[in-house]
């Protein structure tokens, strides 16, 4: 029989502490490790707290990624699964659609899109500094950067990038009737079914155009799965960016020695850039998985159905694996964070991810040494409503 429910999911971060996490989670953390919870929608499940025990979840094919699973965790089933979204597989199909992005997110591909990342960085910092001051950080420079580094990777056209702009823009605000956020999202999924309909008939040089001339015209790969893939980058390349770039830039203005230390020493950004991800896990509700077995985490058994929930966040500040968890670092040895995920499932674009955070904040600290917030502390919005954590803005001068 499984444990009783110890409290609701998610729990609320402390007043005037925003990038702290709940205490209950340190508490359960300390002690008994996995808990059961109950989220807002459908049955308990089984929070996972302590960084051994995502990580050892995280590696096991038999925790299910499958959102149609019996017992997935009902918080981060989305209102539509699309054929072809592998993150919501598990092998062998997952690992079969997978196996045909991992060529286009090498290292060397990577690196070679340095100076165009770089170029974007630049440009969109310069309408920055062209506009008026204060500025927003967000909506100015940190979304701007992620759009348009996934639009040129997937190959949308520079004419059609403002176009997405604004689609996401929308999806982002709460101020918005859910109509227009089903509007966005209908936009968003025409567009690129549209785009990838275009780039069928004559393929570019990028990455749709690439996948199909070599999958889909194979047969191995159908226009949906396409479309889907598409989506996916989008989704997880503007939410990772755009929100931990802004995070990172307000915990370096608070902190101004450690700015200050970025500038003179760029030798620290790569593992700054950990930091980064590991200090402002934004996926703060952290990830579902099912037990498709009976299976023992942390000295727990968890039966088989049942559905548990990875608390990157609270993994991320395990002190049993970072000393002094809840304070920022740029000199930090972080490198062994779950923020990118683990195992078969670990982001496959994390390399896109580090190269625009190195890229964006190397050229903040560098050019901007007099970046400051525009407005208190108390006064900057933060998502603690939604799936993905970030700032909603964040004004500045210089």
């Amino acid at each position: 029989m499984s444990a009783e429910v110890e409290s609701t999911f998610p729990q609320a971060r402390p007043a005037g502490c925003p990038m702290d996490l709940a205490p209950q989670y340190g508490r359960w953390q300390e002690g008994q490790g996995l808990v059961r919870v109950r989220p807002p929608v459908g049955d308990p499940v089984w929070l996972v707290t302590r960084h051994e025990d995502v990580r050892r979840v995280l590696a096991d094919v038999r925790f299910s990624s499958d959102m149609t699973a019996a017992g997935y965790p009902k918080l981060f089933v989305p209102p539509l699964i699309l054929p072809g979204a592998f993150i919501a597989l598990d092998p062998p199909e997952h690992t079969r659609l997978r196996a045909m992005l991992t060529g286009e997110f090498t290292t060397r591909r990577m690196q070679a899109l340095r100076p165009k990342v770089q170029a974007i960085v630049d440009g969109a910092l310069e309408e920055l500094l062209a506009g008026p001051a204060p500025a927003d950080l967000v909506t100015a420079f940190a979304r701007p950067v992620a759009a348009v580094v996934i639009c040129e990777l997937l190959g949308v056209p520079a004419a059609d990038q403002r176009l997405f702009l604004g689609w996401t823009e929308t999806l982002h605000r709460r101020d918005v009737p859910p109509a227009a956020h089903q509007e966005a999202n209908e936009a968003l999924f025409g567009y690129m079914d549209a785009l990838v309909a275009r780039k069928s008939a004559e393929p570019t040089d990028d990455l749709i155009g690439r996948l199909v001339v070599e999958r889909v015209r194979t047969g191995e790969l159908s226009h949906g799965e396409l479309v889907a893939f598409a989506l996916l980058l989008l989704a997880g390349g503007l939410d990772t960016s755009a929100n931990v770039i802004g995070l990172s830039t307000l915990s370096l203005l608070l902190d101004r020695s450690q700015w200050t230390a970025l500038a003179a020493e760029p030798a620290l950004l790569d593992g700054a850039v950990e930091e980064m991800l590991r200090f402002h896990t934004i996926t703060q509700w952290g990830i579902g998985r099912a037990a498709t077995t009976d299976l023992e985490v942390g000295g727990t058994t968890v039966r088989a159905g049942e559905g548990v929930i990875l608390l990157l966040p609270a993994a991320n500040r395990d002190p049993s694996v970072f000393a002094e968890p809840d304070r920022f670092d740029v000199r930090r040895e972080a490198r062994g964070h779950l923020t990118l995920g683990h195992g078969v499932h670990h982001c496959i674009g994390q390399g896109l991810a580090r190269l625009e955070l190195q890229v964006a904040m190397g050229t903040l600290v560098r050019r901007l040494p007099e970046l400051a917030l525009a407005v208190p502390q108390a006064d900057v919005g933060f998502q603690d409503d939604m799936f993905v954590y970030g700032v909603h803005g964040l004004p500045v001068t210089w």
